[in-house]
């Protein structure tokens, strides 16, 4: 199956060299290139991508506001922010938005293909190490229960309730397996199930979730 991939920065050099990398791949089509996030949201609409490279800033609509609209109007694409410094300060914003993770503008044509196909088959980009960083970095931004919990959480098991708490708490699944005495495949149906009761996208979205929420606080480990 041939990943649809539409690329979205406002720098010329920096879609062709990111086209480049993916015409040499087989299994991966680049769909189109937009400057802005109006262009992104217009092409996004006409050319059904699977994965959608945003650039955060951006001239018109930045990336942020463009994948919380895209988000919004229901995209089945999974978008990853491309930004040039590690934690930015808008990587975050954009992950409530809706993104499945980011990358880094000067990754390696390999990390930028693994990434592309990680978020394909709708895993979160994020490494569970880089989850507890960046919900650290952005401690003051959460509430900290400050909202009423959404009333899906009261849908989940007990077991899921848990199983969401060490998600949030940046646990993966292998750590999730050892720490509830589990195996690797239970966890990920039941990490699945969570996901699919609480009605967001992956993994990033249900973390964010659980400390907005108040189910886990800022620091817990």
């Amino acid at each position: 199956m041939t990943i649809r991939v539409l690329l979205c920065d406002d720098q010329a050099l920096v879609r062709s060299g990111f086209r480049m990398i993916l015409d040499q791949r087989s299994g991966m089509e680049v769909v189109g290139e937009a400057e802005d996030g109006l262009q992104a949201i217009a092409l996004a609409e006409r050319r059904s991508p699977d994965v959608i490279l945003m650039d955060i800033r951006m001239p018109n609509l930045d990336g942020v506001e463009a994948t919380r609209r895209l988000v919004a109007a229901g995209t089945p694409a999974r978008i990853v922010i491309l930004t040039t410094f590690d934690l930015d300060e808008y990587v975050y914003d954009a992950i409530r938005a809706g993104a499945s993770g980011f990358l880094l503008k000067d990754a390696r044509p390999a990390q930028l293909v693994d990434a592309i196909e990680v978020v394909a088959a709708g895993e979160a980009l994020l490494a569970p190490a880089v989850t507890r960083r960046l919900l650290d970095r952005f401690a003051e931004t959460l509430p900290g229960g400050a909202r009423e919990p959404p009333p899906a959480l009261s849908s989940l098991t007990e077991r899921e309730r848990e199983v969401l708490t060490l998600l949030a708490r940046g646990l993966s699944n292998a750590e999730l397996a050892e720490r509830l005495v589990l195996s690797e495949t239970t966890v990920k149906s039941h990490v699945s199930s969570v996901l699919r009761k609480l009605g967001v996208r992956d993994r990033v979205q249900a973390v964010v979730l659980a400390y907005e929420a108040g189910l886990v606080r800022v620091g817990e480990r």
